[in-house]
């Protein structure tokens, strides 16, 4: 890992809140992801059902319906982790979340579970967009080559 930061420069880190595979954000299917809408992205499409906190800091927000969370790292970065696109629609179903608005979290913490089989079973696409909303805060942000990754690897370093 930290040959990996060394590649990709200082800064902050965010690591991949999700074992997996790290592809570019233009595989994801979605137009609001793929064209960055919200900001830099990248994604994980996901081996297991675990989601992570990508870095020490807040959670910002979590979706009623488990599919999505923010955090406000501790860089001031604002993290969206989207589980899957329009999983919205499965109202919750499938998702078990593990944290509550407010609460601080160490890079690593449990944050959701999702039942990824049954997700897919029911047509939705579980690739997970990784975006920094604030991305505009940041002078270069930095993204790792795709491939495999544990979770917690460093996806992205963010410099001001």
């Amino acid at each position: 890992m930290k040959i990996l930061q060394n590649l990709l420069g200082k800064g902050s880190v965010i690591g991949a809140p999700a074992a997996g595979e790290l592809v570019s954000i233009r595989e994801v299917s979605d137009d609001t992801f793929r064209e960055e809408i919200l900001g830099t992205s990248a994604a994980i499409r996901p081996a297991e059902g675990k989601f992570y906190a990508p870095a020490d800091g807040k959670v910002a927000t979590v979706f009623a319906t488990g599919h999505a969370a923010a955090i406000t790292t501790q860089d001031r970065a604002e993290v969206l982790i989207h589980i899957g696109l329009d999983t919205v629609k499965l109202k919750g179903r499938y998702f078990t979340v593990h944290v509550k608005e407010g609460q601080q979290v160490k890079k690593g913490d449990l944050l959701i579970e999702a039942d990824l089989e049954k997700i897919s079973a029911e047509g939705y696409d579980t690739i997970t967009p990784v975006v920094i909303c604030n991305s505009d805060r940041f002078t270069r942000i930095t993204l790792a080559p795709g491939g495999p990754v544990a979770q917690g690897d460093v996806i992205m370093t963010l410099g001001k």
